[in-house]
């Protein structure tokens, strides 16, 4: 968690101030470096987990929060309301690499103001920064395009999901899975929580329930 005063020129302009939110250090160094350059927005303020996050906002609130969707200890469309409850101010653009028709819906139901895909080019992120600033919802290009190519909001599960879902509904432990799957823990623990998202559970009960009910089961 850091945070850092925006600096502000003598004219009185005021800078745009951004928070990264992302487990991945040297993408948040890396958006730093790339948003500071764009003249009149500054990075302000860094967190790497969701209790980073609520914490760093005790003292800082930015203008807007740059908010990834994985993360360690949550994710970030269960943290999106909890953030526009208590900082209704602060603008959240969902910054992440997921691009599902479900998971694009419940974020901006959450509350995002915005979304974009980390593959989106820097000018797209800044335009989107700058239009969720205005006032104005932002969807990056490859996202409005999802959206509107997925009109029957169907849940589309991968090869790999597919098969988790169906080792978990088998009552296997974090370490089976993982054995079973030939995957590292911490892979099956990134699979496990994009399943909670596309199926939104907050735990293996109600995973398998909300799978039974949409017939993945």
């Amino acid at each position: 968690m850091e945070t850092k005063k925006a600096p502000s020129s003598t004219s009185g302009f005021q800078f745009i101030r951004a928070m990264i939110v992302d487990d991945h250090k040297i993408i948040v160094d890396g958006l730093e470096r790339l948003i500071n350059e764009s003249g009149d927005i500054r990075v302000s303020g860094k967190a790497y987990t969701v209790a980073g996050c609520l914490e760093s906002l005790k003292d800082h609130q930015p203008d807007v929060l740059l908010l990834d969707i994985s993360m360690p200890d949550g994710n970030g469309i269960d943290l999106c309301p909890r953030i526009k409850e208590k900082y209704p101010q602060v603008k959240v653009l969902m910054l992440t690499s997921y691009n599902e028709f479900v998971t694009i819906t419940r974020a901006l139901d959450a509350g995002a103001d915005g979304y974009i895909l980390k593959n989106a080019e820097m000018d797209e992120l800044i335009e989107g920064i700058r239009t969720v600033i205005s006032g104005k919802r932002f969807i990056c290009g490859d996202t409005d395009a999802q959206l509107k190519k997925n009109e029957n909001n169907l849940i589309e599960l991968t090869r790999r999901e597919t098969e988790l879902l169906h080792l978990i509904a088998e009552g296997l432990t974090l370490s089976q899975l993982a054995d079973k799957m030939c995957l590292g823990i911490n892979t099956i623990r990134d699979y496990r929580q994009k399943l909670n998202i596309k199926l939104d559970a907050h735990n293996s009960i109600q995973l398998l329930q909300n799978a039974r009910a949409l017939k993945l089961l």
